[in-house]
């Protein structure tokens, strides 16, 4: 059965482009009925359990769901049995340089025009030369030595893609402490837990060919083993959402009012040819392909995700945004204004237009807004209201109820749009709309 993992790292926000790459993950795994596991990466000593439970609220905020959690804490066994397996193969090696040493090396390259691999000085350390240095104090990192091959794989999105090894520094595994990296973990982690399928950002193609040779090195096959690599998302030069827009957080995107529904199916078609709409994870999972995606950077386009915020706020009843609206605000409230906001903050300044307290704009026609005031109908007020009360005023004026309507939602609301008035005027109410058309004309 295809297996694929979200990686979750606990020690920051989720990220709009972390997201995308777990959201594409389940949609492949669901496609193809398979199932998904939440690997929590928290072995590092700043790994926090309330950004654990953050990202997986965030997870869960955008639709999704996995099969199984596993918690890279619990497995400490698991790793150094395969690092003791690695160094009785001859495949780690201890190293004591410091990273200034580490460093001087790299600049030291890079002036001579060299790449900045590593030079495997310690491979030629004597068992006298490292007896000294532990006996100085020092403790040593562990590398993984890559083979000296060239790695290839088929990728679902790139095509064929291959890297060779000997231009790769041999990565580090194991810490002084003993912890293993990250990378070195979650390797041997798709190892024991059989994960088949690995859908990630390009960035990590250097990491896959090392993860390849390290599978092996640990006895699996690597051959069975399925890659895609997407390119990252790109600001399409839109100021509204569009603040480095890879790494802004789910969370500042709940915050400014965007629905996890909207966001999920934005996500999962970028850079695919398919029509960007609303639609479910179970539908968005039905025809999901990653060789779909094209293998370039994708145009990530704020006002597309909007319109889909808007679709989605408009199919929302009441009950499910009462808790997100402000103080008071009521069903009438939200039937009037759902079909005209982009994000659900905005209903704030609407709440503030049907229930609070707004300065109109001055506008030029006093005797036209001083008749409109005299002929607003006592109250109680029914959803006919403004219909009636422009007829009458095109009556008494000779305009058409068309061109009044522009002068009277200026007066009414301060803006020259927005939800239709004959919902909008009932909630107003007569006093505030007296005193607005009152303040307009001076």
């Amino acid at each position: 059965m295809m297996l694929v993992r979200i990686a979750a790292i606990p020690t920051r926000p989720l990220t709009v482009g972390t997201a995308r790459i777990a959201l594409l993950n389940v949609l492949h795994a669901r496609h193809h009925g398979g199932q998904v596991v939440l690997r929590v990466a928290d072995l590092a000593p700043q790994a926090s359990p309330d950004f654990a439970a953050a990202i997986e609220q965030d997870l869960r905020w955008l639709g999704l769901e996995w099969d199984t959690t596993l918690r890279q804490s619990e497995h400490a066994a698991r790793y150094a049995a395969a690092a003791y397996t690695l160094k009785q193969a001859g495949r780690l090696y201890p190293c004591f340089e410091s990273d200034a040493e580490l460093r001087a090396k790299r600049e030291q390259r890079t002036q001579r025009g060299q790449p900045s691999v590593y030079d495997r000085a310690m491979l030629s350390l004597t068992p006298a030369q490292r007896a000294a240095a532990e006996a100085g104090g020092k403790r040593p990192y562990w590398r993984f030595l890559l083979s000296n091959r060239t790695v290839e794989w088929r990728d679902l999105v790139l095509g064929h893609r291959e890297l060779s090894l000997p231009s790769l520094s041999d990565p580090i595994v194991l810490l002084p402490d003993g912890q293993p990296t990250r990378a070195f973990a979650g390797t041997v982690d798709d190892l024991a837990t059989g994960v088949t399928d690995l859908v990630r950002g390009d960035t990590q193609l250097p990491a896959t060919a090392v993860a390849i040779d390290l599978h092996e090195a640990l006895g699996g096959d690597a051959a069975c083993l399925r890659f895609a690599h997407l390119p990252p998302l790109e600001d399409a030069g839109e100021k509204r959402l569009a603040r480095r827009v890879d790494a802004r957080t789910l969370r500042s995107l709940r915050q400014d009012g965007v629905e996890g529904g909207a966001l999920a199916a934005y996500l999962a078609r970028i850079g695919t040819r398919l029509p960007l709409e609303l639609a479910s994870l179970a539908a968005l999972a039905t025809d999901f392909d990653l060789t779909r995606f094209m293998p370039v950077p994708t145009p990530f386009k704020a006002a597309t995700l909007l319109a889909l915020n808007r679709a989605a706020l408009q199919s929302l009843d009441f009950a499910a945004v009462s808790g997100r609206l402000p103080a008071g605000a009521t069903d009438a409230f939200w039937l009037a204004v759902r079909g005209e906001l982009d994000l659900l903050t905005e209903a704030r300044g609407w709440w503030d237009v049907v229930a609070g307290a707004i300065v109109p704009p001055e506008i030029p026609e006093a005797d036209l807004l001083a008749t409109a005031r005299e002929l607003l109908p006592p109250e109680p007020w029914q959803a006919s209201v403004w219909r009636d009360w422009t007829a009458a005023l095109a009556a008494a004026t000779g305009r058409g109820t068309e061109a009044l309507a522009l002068p009277l939602r200026l007066a009414l609301t301060g803006e020259d749009g927005g939800p239709d008035m004959g919902a909008l005027l009932p909630l107003i109410g007569r006093a505030r709309a007296t005193q607005r058309l009152r303040v307009a004309a001076q």
